[in-house]
Order: C-alpha cells, then sequence, then structure tokens
C-alpha cells in the first residue's frame, strides 16, 4: 500500500490561485496538476478563509508558535521531575538526599 502524497504548501496555494482565477474547471486543473478535484475545492477555501490572516497586524501566527513551544517545554519540565523524584527515590538507601 502506497503513502499519501504530501503536497509543499507553495504547490497548494500556486493550485489554489489557479482555481480562483476560474480560467479552468477544478477538472481541468485536477489533471493539469495531478491532484484530485475535491483537494482542489479544499485548498481555494483554506486559501479564502485564511487570506485575511495576511493583512492582520500583530503576531498571531508568532504567538501560536510560542503557545506550541510552551508546551512542549511544560512537557519536558514534567518529565525531568519525575525521573529527578524517581533518582532521589533510588538514592535514599546509599546515603543520598
Amino acid at each position: 500500500m502506497s503513502k499519501r502524497k504530501q503536497h509543499a504548501p507553495e504547490f497548494k496555494a500556486k493550485v489554489a490561485l489557479e482555481a480562483l482565477k476560474g480560467e479552468e474547471t477544478a477538472a481541468e486543473l485536477a489533471s493539469r496538476f495531478g491532484v484530485h478535484p475535491t483537494m482542489i475545492h479544499q485548498w481555494k477555501r483554506a486559501l479564502l478563509e485564511g487570506a485575511s490572516g495576511v493583512f492582520e497586524r500583530g503576531s498571531s501566527k508568532k504567538a501560536a508558535i510560542y503557545e506550541e513551544q510552551v508546551k512542549e517545554l511544560h512537557a519536558k519540565i514534567g518529565e525531568l521531575a519525575v525521573a529527578n523524584s524517581f533518582l532521589e527515590r533510588k538514592l535514599k538507601p546509599w546515603g543520598g538526599k
């Protein structure tokens, strides 16, 4: 069984922009770019929904990235705290803390 094909964001944007132009049908674009027409409709919809974000002020995209990094760091801190408490318990018989 083959894996699903992953398309680069640049390719998706190119196809979605072609779909927005309306010069060709989704079926024509699908055969030209080698993707399913449903994907073209999804990418077009995503482009239209996300287009307003290009003109927003501030850094909402950066904030989302930072939030994800904070979550990852909190998870790592939790792992290290568990490991630290485990090691403390195991060292007690040998005169550790």
